[in-house]
């Protein structure tokens, strides 16, 4: 985490995430915004994803993913992917994700999560342990932005 108390991440971008021009193919992107999600979950949160959905039964899908992107990124770039909660409701929560390769931003996106029985594959409500780490991390990157 960073001074902000936005969640980030760096990663290198491989052959593999590339088209034939070197460029980031845009579908790669979700996979690494989900990738952020359970890297967010594991690290900030201290809840084991994996084991959230394994062994609970319950499940985190996106509903919602949106992305803009600005720049292209190409094979070798190093990207910090950033991740904040811009939103907490009863069965959802929403994030901001960005994208930067050094000063310059090259995406910005956002997620909708829902959070569903495995069992049922409906919504229920946010589990109260993660309901708790949600508002506990809302709360301090709101607390950053008030002192600014």
């Amino acid at each position: 985490m960073d001074q902000n108390n936005i969640f980030q991440v760096e990663r290198l971008i491989r052959f593999a995430d590339c088209d034939p021009a070197g460029i980031v193919y845009y579908p790669n992107y979700f996979n690494m915004f989900q990738s952020l999600v359970e890297d967010w979950f594991n690290q900030a949160l201290g809840i084991d994803y994996a084991d959230y959905i394994g062994r609970r039964q319950l499940g985190l899908p996106s509903v919602k993913v949106e992305c803009e992107f600005l720049r292209p990124c190409r094979f070798g770039d190093t990207l910090a992917l950033a991740l904040q909660i811009d939103r907490i409701g009863r069965t959802s929560f929403g994030y901001i994700a960005t994208g930067r390769v050094g000063t310059e931003e090259h995406l910005r996106g956002r997620g909708v999560i829902v959070t569903t029985s495995l069992t049922t594959l409906r919504p229920i409500p946010i589990p109260e342990d993660l309901m708790k780490r949600l508002q506990v991390y809302r709360e301090s990157i709101d607390s950053v932005a008030a002192s600014r």
